[in-house]
């Protein structure tokens, strides 16, 4: 909708006594602004917003969908803008404030009398001033989006192969351009002035974890070093981009993301006070220096800091329409969370993540054997929360986030799911925590929408569903982050009510995973996009989008119930990083692999061979609780080197990456052990090598005691074993982890035959019947008549499917290939496997080891700290190893 319009003197107020309100911008913070506005109802007032682009408001947080699709932006109803006393007027730039005169002058020469003036100009891409600095693009606009999609095709078609886009920046604009950059065929390199990607969120390990995990992606890394010019050729073309490093990086296209510059000149030429480093000083009423002129969003700045963040500017935007109203609102300060999916990459960080404050605890895990990257900072008691940081996985962000600045209700390390293995402890926010930052809305506001209370207390419809509590809350409708602690809000509420609570699998599928199961295997469906297409139950699934929870739920059922090649047929986009990888990331981006070793039974000469490559490629090794070595500290491009020397000796994938089988545990049984009844070994082989690459709802362990003296563990296990005179006993159900369980006896006194046809059937009922990430434990809790429904689906064949689950396994067990074995033998997979694509064989320049009994570690931040200090003494003791070179070993 655009407008044009004739001069109009200043104070000539369009509607006698109205109120007059003019918006200078249109980006969110203005929208939300009018809409508070609207919401509390626009009697008495005549708005009017002026925007220089030609778009109505639209999410800029979601810009990055616009890079590789057409999709609808808008932000919010069209029917607000039809409202008589609010007007859009597009296209219209403000040039001049006048403050005396109480009127904004646009630049096609209208003016706009006010009686408050409501500044929302936002802010500008930083452009690097450097030579030939003028031919990059920056990404901050519709308009920058479109440029660069058709910049990319006609680049494309000019070059006849894919052209070579650098990124410069890497924050959350720079890696979301280059991922977009790369969907739409580009070969994009990130360049990044600091060591790490995103570090003004994320410490060292966290920003190293993700360096990773965007490599693995396919995008290239150049970090520690900036750009010092665009070269050109004759023709006027971009070539490359030169670094202060030295190094000299080929480009076609170059894009700017370093940050943002407030557009605070018109305030500035009016006489406003703002601040050093840029943005319109306000008071925390939103108030500026000047009488009737308020300024919200990035354009604003509170105590000394401008921020591009959304929580903060919907919160300027209340507090300032409420004082516009004769509200005392206050803006309580910057809220600088931050969860993302960065390339299909989580990241979360939230609180102070970096551990400023004095005496504060950082509780850290970095899982060798799931690649994930966690950290969690409390007072020196660990009791209260001050932040955290989450690489890889940011599953805990939900349920922590609310309780920034509160007492924990159990000990850090349990909300750690890499640690655990399972969901954050139960606990029930407080009516007053704010589960929806960007909206703020708190946990009691959305407990009385679903009970159908207003906020005037007056009786509404409640709210028994995802969307509807979403849409009359409008919690969860920004950047979406809090949807999973708000879908576990609706379901406790529900619960306490006595109604029922959706099995959906998330908000894009009415169907739970056990349904998703049977479906898709009726029909015989193999994409993603055709499943969600076929079952989405939103416009946003139908148009072929998921989300964190129903794309890895989707790859695991086609990984089982297909046989094959995870990573094949568009599936890799659905996997967990370190099933992408193939392998196990560490918190300093490396990587480590795990060889199957059935049973714990290895020959010397395979002994010899781990050995060889250990030794070979500077690896760390470790013997495992599950009787398996781990090979820590190798880097991505590494990968296939290492396994070409383990296959061609016979070993395959430990599948430890996966939520598949991790192992088949066994004591020495019979064969040696004057105890042993039955022959332990063999067993425990004969199993881990059926049941390998078995992908499920969880990951699972197995363990096989040759004797009751159960040296194997067995009950700890999902499936145990335990050997008898008369045959095997077998128990189900046990696993360790943040909630142990104990398994239990299922049958016994079984022969072998019987007891792998009743564990065939187990395994794949729990496949076909249990929830996402449910552990075999948690699903027969669960399941209506526990371990007794149980034994007669399994043992008795009461469902009369004992037939179907055994094909089923026997096709998983016909159909199995080793991951690591078929991707050797193709050159379009091992693609995969590249850190940095300017410079494939090149070390990552980050990773410093240490020498700790007669293996080499990676060096702790205390450590990197103590010989950065040195250097700073004059010591030529480097912190971090050179471009190109091995890492470094230091005593």
């Amino acid at each position: 909708m655009s407008e044009t319009r004739s001069p109009r003197p200043a104070g000539d107020s369009p509607r006698g006594a109205e109120r007059r309100i003019v918006v200078v911008g249109g980006g969110p913070a203005a929208h939300r602004f009018v809409e508070a506005l609207w919401r509390r109802g626009t009697d008495g007032l005549h708005i009017t917003v002026l925007t220089e682009e030609e778009h109505a408001p639209y999410d800029r947080v979601a810009l990055s969908s616009a890079l590789t699709g057409d999709v609808d932006l808008t932000l919010g109803e069209p029917l607000m803008w039809r409202e008589p006393t609010i007007r859009l007027v597009t296209g219209e730039r403000a040039v001049r404030l006048d403050p005396a005169a109480r009127c904004v002058i646009g630049a096609s020469g209208t003016v706009y009398a006010y009686d408050d003036a409501v500044l929302a100009t936002g802010s500008d891409a930083v452009r690097l001033s450097l030579p030939n600095g003028e031919h990059a693009a920056v990404y901050r606009t519709l308009d920058d989006v479109q440029w660069l999609r058709t910049e990319t095709a006609r680049l494309a078609e000019d070059l006849g192969r894919p052209p070579r886009a650098v990124v410069v920046g890497g924050g959350l604009l720079g890696l979301e351009a280059a991922g977009g950059l790369q969907v739409l065929g580009a070969d994009a390199t990130v360049v990044n002035r600091a060591g790490w990607l995103m570090n003004a969120q994320l410490d060292q390990g966290g920003g190293q974890a993700l360096g990773r995990l965007i490599a693995a992606k396919g995008l290239g890394l150049h970090c520690g070093g900036a750009p010092t010019s665009i070269d050109r050729d004759d023709d006027g073309r971009v070539t490359a981009v030169g670094l202060s490093d030295g190094a000299v990086l080929p480009a076609d296209l170059v894009v700017f993301a370093v940050g943002i510059r407030p557009r605070d000149e018109l305030a500035r030429d009016a006489g406003l006070a703002t601040a050093p480093r840029g943005g319109v000083i306000i008071s925390a009423s939103c108030e500026t220096s000047v009488p009737g002129v308020w300024a919200i969003g990035e354009v604003a700045s509170y105590g000394g800091v401008s921020m591009g963040l959304v929580a903060p500017a919907n919160a300027m935007a209340e507090v300032c329409a409420d004082g516009i109203l004769g509200g005392v609102s206050s803006f309580a300060g910057f809220d600088t969370a931050t969860k993302l999916k960065l390339s299909g990459v989580e990241v979360a960080s939230f609180g102070d993540a970096l551990a400023d404050t004095e005496g504060s605890l950082e509780i850290v895990y970095a899982d060798p054997a799931r690649g994930l990257y966690q950290k969690l900072v409390v007072t020196d008691d660990a009791k209260i929360l001050l932040g955290g940081i989450f690489v890889g996985d940011a599953t805990p962000y939900s349920a922590l986030r609310p309780l920034l600045g509160r007492e924990l209700p159990a000990e850090p390390g349990a909300y750690l799911s890499s640690a655990s293995g399972s969901e954050a402890p139960q606990s029930e926010l407080p009516d007053d925590v704010v589960l929806c930052s960007c909206n703020n809305v708190t946990a009691g506001a959305c407990r009385s929408a679903v009970h159908g209370t207003a906020e005037d207390g007056s009786a509404v419809e409640p709210a028994l569903d995802l969307p509807s509590l979403k849409a009359c809350s409008r919690a969860g409708t920004q950047c979406g982050s809090c949807v999973p602690m708000l879908k576990k809000l609706l379901d406790g509420e529900l619960t306490k009510a006595g109604r029922t609570v959706s099995r959906g699998l998330c908000e894009h599928f009415g169907m739970s995973r056990p349904e998703l199961f049977e479906a898709i295997q009726a029909l015989d469906l193999s994409s993603f996009t055709d499943i969600i297409r076929r079952f989405g139950t939103t416009d946003e699934a139908r148009a072929g989008h998921g989300c964190d929870i129903c794309k890895p739920a989707i790859g695991s059922i086609l990984a089982t119930q297909r046989g094959e090649y995870v990573l094949d047929g568009g599936r890799g986009t659905l996997q967990d990083t370190n099933d992408r990888a193939l392998a196990n990331m560490q918190r300093n981006g490396t990587y480590s692999v795990v060889p199957r070793i059935p049973g714990g039974e290895i020959t010397p000469q395979k002994l010899a061979v781990i050995a060889q490559v250990a030794e070979q490629f500077g690896l760390y090794v470790k013997l495992t609780g599950a009787l398996r070595i781990d090979l820590f500290g190798a880097r991505l491009e590494q990968l296939p080197e290492i396994w070409k020397i383990l296959v061609e000796a016979g070993f395959e994938s430990g599948q430890a990456y996966g939520k598949a089988l991790r192992n088949v545990k066994s004591c020495v049984g019979s064969t040696w052990c004057r105890f042993g009844v039955q022959d332990s070994v063999a067993m425990a082989i004969d199993l881990e090598l059926r049941y390998r690459g078995l992908r499920a709802p969880h990951k699972f362990k197995m363990g096989v005691s040759g004797c009751a003296r159960e040296c194997a563990e067995a009950r700890s296990k999902d499936v145990g074993v335990i050997a008898t005179d008369q045959g095997w006993n077998l128990y189900v159900g046990g696993n360790g982890g943040f909630q142990p369980a104990h398994a239990q006896l299922l049958a016994q006194d079984l022969d072998g035959e019987t007891l792998i046809r009743y564990i065939d059937r187990y395994l794949m009922y729990y496949i076909r019947t249990a929830d996402r990430m449910q552990r075999t434990a948690r699903w027969m809790d669960d399941l209506d008549g526990g371990l007794d429904h149980v034994r007669s689906v399994v043992v008795e064949d009461s469902l009369g499917i004992g037939e179907d689950l055994e094909a089923a396994m026997s096709r998983h067990v016909e159909h199995y290939e080793d991951e690591w074995a078929a991707t050797l033998r193709d050159p379009d997979r091992l693609r995969r496997f590249r850190s940095f694509v300017n410079a494939p064989d090149a070390a990552d320049q980050s990773i410093v080891l240490v020498e700790e009994r007669g293996q080499r570690r990676p060096a702790t931040e205390a450590e990197l700290e103590a010989r950065a200090r040195r250097t700073d003494l004059g010591s030529a003791i480097p912190v971090r190893a050179g471009a190109g070179a091995t890492p470094r070993t230091e005593g």
